[in-house]
């Protein structure tokens, strides 16, 4: 294992213990419901994580799902929702266990906090309205998280000499304008949805705040 990989390792590890360390455990051990979004959602993210395609090991593309979960869960939640699921998609081959880390951090953690930043800033600095909660929210950092990860973990191997500059450019990096509208898209219409039918499971909305006023 690297170096850049055991910082990576261990960077990722204190998000994920620093998000156990802050919930509720007890209360969450008693909450079937939130149990169910929980292993649900990391269940829906270790089947799209599968549905990938790429010709060169590690630079592969696929959706990421990551904007709803952060609105469905909030910060601390999709980090250990999308734990579960990246474990899992270890176990049968998504990569290798020495990246686990960086697919972690990269992968995951910052898709969800880009997400968990629009939220916050259009929370307290946009006129909180359903329009601007499903875009602002979830279509415009679901294009941004895609486009962040997809250049950063193209980074990541071009750094570890893994793959020179043309091939992480040709292969992975010059994909990022045809990804980032089907993930904005994806997550768009996803958040709709839920807000629709069933808006008890997202855990950042709520009626007074984007409908009442």
């Amino acid at each position: 294992m690297s170096t850049l990989q055991t910082l990576a390792m261990i960077v990722y590890g204190l998000f994920v213990l620093g998000s156990l360390k802050n919930i509720d455990l007890v209360h969450f051990a008693k909450t079937k419901h939130q149990q169910h979004l929980v292993f649900g959602t990391a269940a829906a993210l270790f089947v799209l994580w599968l549905l990938k395609a790429g010709i060169f090991e590690g630079l592969d593309v696929h959706f990421l799902g990551l904007s709803v979960l952060t609105l469905m869960l909030g910060f601390r939640y999709a980090v250990i929702s999308s734990f579960i699921a990246l474990i899992g998609a270890h176990i049968i081959g998504y990569g290798t266990w020495q990246s686990f880390g960086v697919n972690g951090l990269l992968g995951t953690v910052l898709p969800i906090a880009i997400t968990y930043f629009f939220f916050m800033l259009s929370f307290h600095r946009i006129p909180r309205q359903l329009f601007v909660y499903i875009f602002v929210c979830a279509f415009f950092p679901a294009a941004v998280g895609i486009a962040l990860k997809t250049f950063a973990l193209g980074g990541y191997f071009f750094i570890e000499g893994v793959y020179s500059w043309d091939i992480v450019f040709s292969n992975y990096v010059v994909l990022i304008p045809l990804l980032i509208f089907p993930e904005a898209l994806l997550n768009g219409m996803a958040i709709t949805l839920l807000v629709i039918y069933q808006p008890t499971w997202v855990y950042t909305f709520h009626d007074k705040f984007y409908l009442d006023n």
